[in-house]
């Protein structure tokens, strides 16, 4: 394998019934600070999917200078083996030096495919990227490479953080996970040059048959989408000790989530949970109430705008990272944070 030959940084732009998913521009943001590390000039998104070149101008709105179109009646829904066909195909074609995918159920399911089909490796749920040497500590035993991708996870269980590089093979291939990275502000009438490719299908016995598609509408708020979050975690007590967090929550519009101990007690479902194991979130306004703070969870909402911790144990790590902090029984500052809320929108008409 000729290194050299690898160049720029693409993004798989994942869409679903010819809607692309929030993830994909957040690769998008992310891949343009990475080719200005590189000294690139341009980010490309790969765009597979029947009829939809009209995603295009979305994707160029939201950072992709190029856009490889891969349309085709065989990728109309997603299914492994043409899917993988199509993007193994795509770095066949125009080799990139790193190409990024979203952490969804497509991207888990579609990323160790393409990696193994093009014979390369692959770090999986990745919460950060950044171009540097590698190995991190120089070895006088081992040759310092430069502008590698470095690829920061979890490990064993959220109990570490890993940083693993793909010096020897192209191209350097992560998964990563959703609301981790950044969207830039979309530049209105932004244009990306698109350039169309077609492998050709021919189905063999790795083709699956979707029969029909069910689609089960979920009753559970989007966590990741919400400007507040108020969070509770195994200091609340128990599953009917929720409703004053509720009350907090409707009183400022805003959604509850959870901790980890909380989904594994049974208490709320785990499309609530905040944390490594669940879902990363950015909200103006977190309230992590009976949460001790472990960095599995931190590292789920330390990017919040705001953070507001209340907790009866003053030595709770949570306080660290908390803009603001309030030391005390839960069952009597929460209702009263309630009153005053709903005290002072009644004043303001």
């Amino acid at each position: 394998m000729s290194l050299e030959e690898y160049k720029g940084v693409f993004i798989f732009a994942q869409q679903v019934d010819g809607e692309l998913s929030s993830i994909a521009l957040e690769l998008l943001g992310k891949a343009k600070n990475l080719a200005e590390d590189l000294d690139e000039k341009k980010v490309t998104a790969v765009l597979l999917g029947s009829d939809v070149k009209g995603l295009v101008d979305k994707l160029a709105e939201y950072g992709a200078d190029r856009v490889i179109l891969v349309d085709d009646p065989a990728l109309k829904d997603y299914r492994t083996e043409p899917y993988t066909h199509a993007l193994a195909s795509v770095i066949d074609e125009y080799k990139p030096e790193i190409l990024l995918v979203g952490a969804t159920a497509i991207g888990r399911d579609l990323g160790p495919r393409v990696s193994s089909r093009v014979h390369t490796g692959l770090t999986a749920d990745c919460t950060s990227l950044d171009i540097g040497d590698f190995p991190l500590e120089p070895s006088p035993a081992r040759e310092t490479k430069h502008k590698q991708l470095l690829m920061t996870r979890p490990a064993f269980g959220g109990n570490t953080i890993a940083t693993i590089a793909c010096p020897d093979f192209r191209p350097q291939m992560a998964t990563v996970r959703p609301g981790v990275m950044q969207k830039i502000d979309p530049i209105k009438g932004a244009k990306a040059e698109v350039v169309e490719f077609n492998p050709g299908f021919e189905e063999n016995d790795c083709y699956t048959e979707i029969v029909k598609i069910v689609k089960e509408a979920s009753s559970v708020a989007d966590i990741q989408a919400a400007k507040i979050l108020v969070s509770g975690g195994r200091g609340v007590g128990s599953p009917e000790n929720f409703k004053i967090l509720e009350d907090l929550a409707e009183a400022l519009n805003g959604t509850v989530s959870c901790s980890r101990a909380v989904v594994d007690s049974g208490w709320k479902p785990k499309d609530l949970q905040v944390g490594q194991t669940g879902k990363t979130v950015r909200p103006q306004l977190y309230f992590a109430i009976g949460i001790s703070g472990a960095i599995q969870h931190v590292a789920g909402m330390e990017e919040s705008d705001i953070i507001i911790a209340i907790n009866k144990d003053e030595n709770a790590p949570i306080f660290d990272v908390a803009d603001y902090g309030v030391v005390g029984d839960l069952n009597k500052i929460v209702p009263a944070l309630t009153k005053k809320i709903k005290e002072a929108l009644a004043a303001k008409g």
